[in-house]
């Protein structure tokens, strides 16, 4: 048996930039946390001839010898399993604590916990930089979908990074933030489920279609996120989380002009009613229409912000930060008769900083 995970997360700025169209001519900035919600799968022998996928979220299944597996909701997995040959005969279950298309960079999650999976099963060891760029291989090269890079670089590294997106790759820097930044940081946000997902590659497409064609309003609102997710950086490097919540609502109200359909009444009506009772800033989660609306709410203001909210429709859904990244959490090894061994993509030292100290700076493996 081998159970491997991978954390979602949450964009607080720069999302747009990690696009292709865009970072190939400008330069990409992109500033992110992981958290405690998981992408998951379980690799089990099968005693047949093929390696079966099963997902819980859509309900679905197929095998990897059969013809029609590219189509539907499973089509990362299979393209996924394309890129492993000769895989023992095996059951891979699939499962996510949060329902795909909600926001939280699932699709990357799916794909680098496949990787890792994959990869540890058939002794070909990744890199987190490896398994990262594998998985958005798949998504762009494969599927050709509309994706940018963020999500299967926080899925891979965990923790709160800046990950700057250049035509000569990505570096990735964990972000030295004090012990008690990261906590009241982590108190004062909270996150509501807006009860809808979205299909988010139509939003994408049109994003990405506009920056390639060089659309002033797109290209111009892409330059400030970057600069205010710039400047969000240096806020959570500074402590000063009042203005990095000011600046979460600045670039809400950027990110709306980039595509039809990014925010709705419901959103709307939710992000007024919470700013009406004090929270500072706030976005919708990932490319938007619909998924997780986020908000940084100082403690006195939260029990306003949920009590308008629930009247509203919305859940609140719990969370805290992560910063392990994708790993394998068991490996017997009974699969293929190999000892067991730990994943090179699994813990390493990027994980929280001590207290009263600050975390290591760059990390590029």
């Amino acid at each position: 048996m081998l159970i491997g995970r991978a954390p979602l997360r949450i964009s607080f700025g720069g999302g747009g930039t990690d696009l292709e169209a865009y970072y190939a001519e400008y330069g990409g900035f992109v500033l992110s946390v992981t958290i405690n919600k998981y992408v998951y799968g379980i690799l089990t022998p099968n005693g047949g001839s093929s390696c079966q996928v099963i997902s819980a979220d859509y309900q679905s299944m197929f095998h990897d010898e059969d013809g029609d597996g590219s189509q539907g909701d499973l089509r990362l997995a299979r393209a996924v399993l394309d890129e492993f040959p000769r895989l023992p005969s095996a059951n891979l279950f699939l499962a996510s604590e949060v329902p795909p298309g909600t926001g939280l960079g699932s699709s990357g999650a799916v794909a680098v916990n496949l990787v890792n999976i994959l990869s540890t099963v058939c002794e070909r060891p990744l890199r987190r930089r490896e398994a990262a760029e594998l998985a958005y291989h798949v998504e762009v090269e494969r599927l050709t979908a509309p994706v940018g890079k963020q999500d299967q670089y926080a899925a891979a590294f965990g923790g709160i990074n800046g990950f700057h997106f250049g035509t000569d790759g990505v570096l990735v820097e964990s972000l030295p933030i004090s012990w008690a930044t990261i906590h009241r940081l982590q108190h004062n946000l909270i996150l509501f489920f807006t009860g809808n997902s979205r299909r988010a590659w139509d939003i994408l497409r049109h994003q990405r279609d506009s920056t390639r064609g060089r659309e002033p309003v797109v290209v111009e609102s892409l330059h400030r996120i970057k600069a205010l997710a710039v400047r969000m950086r240096e806020a959570l490097l500074s402590g000063e989380l009042e203005g990095f919540g000011r600046l979460l609502d600045a670039s809400w109200e950027l990110k709306k002009r980039l595509a039809p359909q990014i925010s709705t009444g419901l959103i709307d009506e939710a992000y007024q009613a919470a700013r009406e009772c004090g929270a500072l800033g706030g976005k919708i989660t990932g490319a938007g229409g619909g998924g997780f609306l986020l908000l940084y709410c100082e403690e006195e203001a939260q029990a306003a912000v949920r009590s308008a909210l629930r009247q509203k429709g919305l859940q609140e859904m719990h969370f805290t930060f992560e910063f392990e990244g994708s790993r394998v959490l068991l490996n017997t090894g009974s699969l293929n008769g190999a000892p067991d061994w730990e994943s090179q993509i699994g813990p390493d030292h990027r994980l929280l900083p001590q207290h009263g100290s600050r975390a290591a700076g760059y990390a590029d493996h």
